[in-house]
């Protein structure tokens, strides 16, 4: 076992050990994939006052997201198909981030379902919503996560078309995967992560097979959820939604200051500034260059989140920095748990925590509470001036 210090340490080893399709899916952005790469080097651009002589004893990175206390101000955010990346992957990151003290938030395209989580955790989770046409499916969806005890709805706002992903489309992603003579191959390299497929029951949508009228098996799925995204969502549609769930709101998916003053109008108690890790629209902004300005704007009325491009402590670090109360990790928590499941979880969290302390200290501060522009330096031009 190589001894793993970084995020990228878990990513090396998860795609070794994941089907290429699955790895992909988690490693790839729309399109050219410019946001993609943009979300992690922005952060780069971004630079840390050092500071000395400074008390750095009894320091705390416990915080509070939408009012729960939590280790440190970062959840695990939504990703769908977490179960095909190991098997039950949605139950092990679950356990990881309820022991580790932090939100875990459950992927309406998740593979275990909502009541999967619910049975083998304890702590309330979170649960991402995608709006489909079928109404009776999203109140009856909105329903079993009321049952289940999730603490907020996190609405995902920027997948009402999805976005090309070139990898996806070339790789025939499906789930569970078709055996294609290529993926047949493939899998056979992959023992680890057949022999706990073939130990688990749970390898479709549980939220959705079984549960969505007319799919009752993976058959009649993708031609189901192909067809089903909410065109027609809207602020409307989104305050309605609110009224239905009647707790905790989370928007996700914001990426320009109209947009958070909108989700302000209709009492979300956050929003998630975000680009859904550059797989929607690409060419957009980085979530971490948009931040400042949604901050500037709203930072005062509503709660900021911020996901899309946080690999590191040093980043989240710098998103509290610039007005963030919280951000969200998709991609670092998924390579851990490719890499060795729960555990691999519990690394990622480990990391991102490690380094967070370590860096807040170096720049001398005791609280992350506490974190602010002045911990930074940040360019002049890093916004841009777009005409």
């Amino acid at each position: 076992m190589p001894v793993i210090t970084t995020i990228d340490d878990l990513r090396r080893l998860h795609k070794r050990r994941a089907p290429k399709m699955f790895y992909d899916y988690a490693e790839s952005g729309s399109w050219t994939e410019q946001t993609f790469r943009e979300n992690t080097s922005d952060f780069d651009q971004i630079r840390l006052r050092q500071r000395v002589a400074v008390d750095m004893s009894g320091r705390t990175t416990k915080s509070q997201m939408i009012g729960q206390d939590v280790a440190m101000p970062v959840a695990l955010a939504p990703v769908g198909l977490t179960g095909m990346q190991c098997a039950d992957g949605e139950i092990k990151a679950a356990k990881a981030a309820e022991k580790f003290g932090v939100p875990f938030t459950l992927s309406t395209m998740s593979i275990c379902s909502i009541e999967d989580v619910a049975e083998n955790t304890t702590a309330p989770f979170w649960f991402q919503l995608y709006v489909m046409q079928d109404e009776e499916f999203v109140d009856a969806i909105i329903a079993r996560a009321k049952n289940a005890g999730c603490s907020a709805l996190v609405l995902t706002l920027d997948l009402q078309i999805l976005g090309q992903r070139h990898k996806d489309l070339k790789n025939g992603l499906t789930a569970p995967p078709k055996l294609t003579i290529p993926t047949m191959l493939d899998l056979a390299t992959k023992w680890r992560w057949g022999m706990g497929m073939l130990q688990t029951k749970r390898r479709s949508f549980g939220n959705i097979v079984g549960h969505a009228k007319g799919v009752g098996d993976t058959s009649s799925l993708s031609s189901w959820t192909a067809e089903q995204f909410d065109l027609k969502l809207d602020w409307d549609k989104i305050a309605k939604l609110k009224e239905k769930w009647g707790g905790k709101l989370i928007l996700k998916g914001i990426l320009d200051v109209e947009d958070a003053k909108k989700a302000i109008e209709i009492g979300a108690d956050a929003i998630i500034v975000s680009n859904h890790g550059g797989r929607q629209l690409d060419g957009a902004l980085s979530a971490i260059r948009m931040l400042p300005s949604i901050v500037a704007a709203v930072g005062d009325q509503v709660e900021i989140h911020m996901d899309s491009g946080i690999r590191s402590g040093q980043d989240v670090l710098k998103a509290l920095a610039l007005g963030a109360k919280g951000v969200y990790i998709g991609r670092a928590f998924i390579y851990g748990l490719g890499a060795m499941g729960e555990q691999g979880v519990t690394s990622a969290l480990d990391i991102i925590h490690k380094e967070l302390d370590t860096t807040m200290a170096l720049c001398g501060r005791r609280d992350v509470t506490t974190l602010d522009r002045d911990v930074l330096l940040v360019p002049k031009d890093f916004e841009g001036e777009w005409a």
